[in-house]
């Protein structure tokens, strides 16, 4: 083991407990399948995030490992022993298998991952790695993607393998690639992006020579599919840290590439027209919806908070005041943002949600300072529909004012808010707000068949129910009534 902690022995020993528990915790697992390998004639040893997160204390049950078994073989050791096989990345030498075991004297299921060996690289036109297979482990580690994951515990004799140092930059906490940064990068480009994301999910910095060949090798991040940058976007945006992976992925350049209205945010001021630095703002607001988070980190809210405000540059105006405004940035935003998430290839879903969110997110602000109305109540809670926790949270972070008389006025305003909706919910359901009458009644009191008119009287109902609230069915089918006799005299 590299002597990285030789001035400070103390830390080096807690670093060390610390594997050693993690590693014991699953050796029922890892060395009962280890020895299956040796028996095969293989070598297995537990490599990278698994060794990383071991030193860290934080091992969980997601097992990844390293052989110089190809993946044929692999599949006949596993097969026998796993509770369950899969060969999805097969293709790039990784079989994955879930197995059961006693740990602690609890039964615990374990998530496996097993590759061979490999090596693996981009040409420049290429979207997908070509895999050669390797003949030894340090042949392996060199290819891994940062020091701290390029170690490697060889089982089941638990001997330790850092030939680049990892441990020590580990302690320094900070992410450094075992070769030259820029061979790394052109080897799978998608690694600058994971180290923006490690940098925020670990809290680590990154070495300046990281830094500097992800500046000068962002536009190579343009070869990887959109599908492989949305997943690593996800894991730094949801990640414990996200401001220091989004400071990077600004700083060095493949935001622009990837995300490019978050760097756009960063607008230039001057010293007659003032605002407030939307791209501070909007890192600000990521923060404070994380602090609202009920049910762990929620991805639709965090993309919402840090995309809340990009329409604004794009509507920014200069008035002849000295003011600057941005008159319906919201619209314009919702549309900025579904059209970037459907190019990273989001769900349908999940489009529809952020966009609908992003456009929602001043619709408080709008109603001023007075008193709602029940009906502009009922209409808040219909537009949000199942989205409205999310925009409770969205608009409450949406407040970064220094002013705290100012923030402690709009805190107790959405209070007032949160309560009037909360009583109209139990007297009327407002999750589920519908007309007075349904179809069938509609045609009753109109005397009309089924047609284009049964859905207008549906719309029309419904707006009514807004204003008004619940009507008892008499006072709904005059109303309806009146309206039918109004539209007939105009056609």
């Amino acid at each position: 083991m590299p002597n990285a902690y030789e001035d400070n022995p103390r830390v080096l020993n807690q670093v060390q407990r610390r594997a050693v528990s993690e590693l014991l915790r699953v050796s029922p697992v890892a060395d009962d399948l280890a020895r299956r390998f040796r028996e095969s004639g293989f070598t297995l040893a537990l490599v990278g995030g698994s060794v990383r997160d071991a030193l860290l204390g934080r091992l969980g049950n997601d097992l990844d490992f390293t052989t110089d078994a190809r993946p044929e073989d692999v599949l006949k050791i596993l097969r026998p022993w796993a509770d369950a096989v899969w060969e999805v990345g097969i293709a790039f030498g990784t079989v994955g298998a879930q197995k059961a075991g006693q740990v602690g004297g609890t039964e615990q299921v374990f998530d496996i991952e097993i590759t061979t060996y490999r090596s693996e690289s981009y040409d420049r036109t290429s979207r997908k790695p070509e895999v050669s297979y390797g003949d030894s482990i340090e042949e392996d580690l060199v290819r891994r993607d940062f020091t701290v994951n390029a170690m490697a515990v060889a089982l089941p004799e638990k001997e330790f393998i850092d030939p680049h140092g990892g441990l020590e930059d580990l302690a320094e906490r900070v992410l450094k690639t075992p070769g030259a940064p820029e061979d790394s990068f052109s080897d799978d480009p998608l690694r600058m992006m994971r180290a923006a994301r490690f940098a925020a999910q670990l809290d680590f910095d990154v070495a300046p020579e990281v830094v500097a060949a992800m500046s000068a090798m962002a536009d190579r991040i343009d070869i990887v599919s959109a599908e492989r940058v949305r997943d690593e976007l996800n894991k730094l945006i949801l990640a414990a840290h996200p401001r220091k992976g989004l400071g990077l992925f600004v700083e060095t350049g493949l935001a622009q590439r990837v995300l490019p209205e978050l760097p756009a945010l960063s607008l230039e001021r001057d010293e007659h027209h003032r605002h407030k630095d939307v791209y501070e703002h909007s890192l600000i607001v990521l923060e404070q919806a994380i602090d609202l988070e009920t049910d762990g980190p929620d991805l639709t809210l965090r993309l919402a908070a840090l995309l809340h405000d990009i329409g604004k540059p794009r509507t920014r105006r200069f008035e002849k005041d000295g003011r600057v405004s941005f008159h319906h940035h919201e619209v314009v935003g919702a549309k900025m943002t579904k059209k970037r998430l459907t190019a990273l290839k989001y769900s349908n879903e999940l489009v529809k949600d952020i966009s609908r969110l992003v456009e929602l997110h001043l619709r408080f602000h709008g109603y001023g300072e007075g008193e709602w109305t029940d009906s502009a109540v009922r209409r808040y809670v219909r537009d949000a529909g199942p989205l409205l926790d999310r925009l409770h949270k969205l608009t409450r972070s949406d407040c970064t004012t220094r002013n705290k008389r100012k923030a402690n006025a709009l805190s107790r305003a959405y209070d007032g808010l949160e309560e009037r909706i909360a009583r109209l919910q139990e007297q009327e359901e407002l999750d589920s707000i519908r007309p007075d009458l349904d179809g069938n009644q509609i045609m009753e009191a109109l005397g009309v068949g089924p047609g284009p008119v049964i859905g207008k009287a549906y719309k029309f109902l419904l707006e009514l129910r807004l204003e008004n609230g619940p009507m008892p069915e008499g006072e709904a089918a005059k109303a309806l009534k009146e309206w039918w006799t109004a539209e007939q005299a105009e056609g």
